[in-house]
């Protein structure tokens, strides 16, 4: 279980650099093809980090905190899936036909996995908030960075959206590093009884 802790506190940190390094840079030269594909892999890193998020506090969470990793992990698929085909795909594409893709159902779709991500989100930094195995300033700065990334992605970058990247970048680093911290949990024990052979 450390092992694990510790690999998914490690991605989390690979996730944030990825996410700010980049934004950083574009604040200055704008949306290029590595920065893009920089950001586009970012969320793949997020899964293992949330993941030992949760088994961090899945004790003091309960029914709730279970609930709300579930719908946030959900929504992390959807939105770094759409992440990935917004700097991954989308971003080759010209004007003229991306204003038309998006016209249509793709619209829709990225929408609505950010609705989902936003929803878990939010749903994961309350749980964070009230099993109190996490600072409560770091719950929040988890909770609040990331609706409002996923609430302006359709956005043209820009230098303020750029900040909020370095800052979701930020506060992903700060989270895995309390992760990483986290006390070691012992191996668990098979107490069940040893049968006897018979002679």
């Amino acid at each position: 279980m450390t092992l694990l802790l510790r690999l998914g506190a490690a991605c989390g940190i690979a996730c944030g650099v990825l996410i700010a390094v980049p934004a950083a840079v574009e604040a200055f030269t704008g949306e290029t093809a590595p920065t893009s594909f920089l950001l586009g892999v970012s969320p793949a890193f997020g899964v293992p980090m949330l993941t030992a998020t949760y088994l961090r506090q899945s004790q003091a969470a309960g029914r709730f905190g279970a609930i709300a990793y579930v719908v946030n992990l959900i929504g992390l698929g959807l939105f770094g899936g759409a992440a990935f085909t917004l700097n991954m795909v989308l971003f080759y594409l010209d004007r003229p036909v991306l204003v038309e893709l998006m016209r249509g159902p793709t619209r829709l779709a990225l929408l609505g996995s950010a609705v989902v991500f936003v929803a878990g989100t939010v749903m994961f930094a309350v749980s964070m908030a009230r099993a109190r195995v996490y600072p409560r300033a770091l719950a929040w700065a988890y909770g609040l960075p990331l609706a409002l990334f996923a609430v302006l992605a359709p956005l043209p970058d820009t230098p303020p959206i750029s900040a909020l990247h370095v800052l979701v970048g930020a506060s992903l680093v700060w989270l895995s590093g309390a992760v990483w911290s986290a006390p070691v949990i012992p191996a668990a024990r098979d107490h069940a009884p040893r049968s006897r052979v018979a002679l």
